[in-house]
């Protein structure tokens, strides 16, 4: 089942997501749902599940203020909550969006869903922004070893599905920004 926009705002007031994390997650929907319509435009043999996608792209984030179980670490609580809120198909989608998941290949993402939330979410901080740019962000942080490690170990596989959605679209990282807010602008003109 996938939750409605009244759900979703009830379930982050329920798990009490801060104003900057829902920025953050509304954003990454809106570059998800945008890689998406674009993708299925250019290749009609790509079928991705849009309202599934936009929903786990405006959830993805939703344990970022809920206290951790034991041996649970983001987005291990999300996981849990979603499931025992009887979304499954969203918790599936959220196992894969954390920037290691990609370095483990039982969930890694692998269907289109996956991935674009997966690449939505590493181009988004406040805004919208490129592969580079966000590596270089957490780069800048003052992190332990092993984070840094997990960050050059990843590095080269989120750019390549960077390259390999912005390849078969026909545009460059720079450009996701501009289109994505073309695109909302000619939405909310009625074009």
């Amino acid at each position: 089942m996938i939750p409605s926009d009244g759900q979703i705002t009830a379930l982050w007031d329920k798990y009490q997501l801060p104003p900057y994390k829902r920025n953050h997650c509304t954003l990454v929907g809106r570059v998800a749902v945008w890689f998406a319509s674009t993708l299925m435009d250019r290749d009609p043999g790509i079928r991705i599940d849009t309202p599934l996608l936009r929903a786990a792209a405006l959830l993805h984030d939703i344990d970022k203020n809920v206290p951790k179980l034991p041996n649970e670490h983001h987005p291990d609580t999300g996981v849990r909550l979603m499931t025992e809120e009887g979304f499954p198909e969203i918790s599936d989608l959220i196992r894969t969006h954390p920037l290691h998941a990609i370095l483990d290949t039982s969930i890694a993402p692998k269907a289109w869903e996956a991935k674009l939330l997966y690449l939505s979410d590493k181009m988004v901080k406040h805004d919208i922004i490129t592969v580079d740019e966000r590596f270089g962000l957490w780069r800048a942080e003052s992190l332990p070893s092993d984070a840094y490690a997990t960050l050059d170990a990843a590095y080269p596989l989120v750019k390549a599905l960077e390259r390999d959605v912005c390849t078969r679209i026909g545009i460059t990282p720079s450009e996701v920004a501009e289109l994505v807010n073309d695109a909302e602008m000619s939405t909310m003109n009625g074009a």
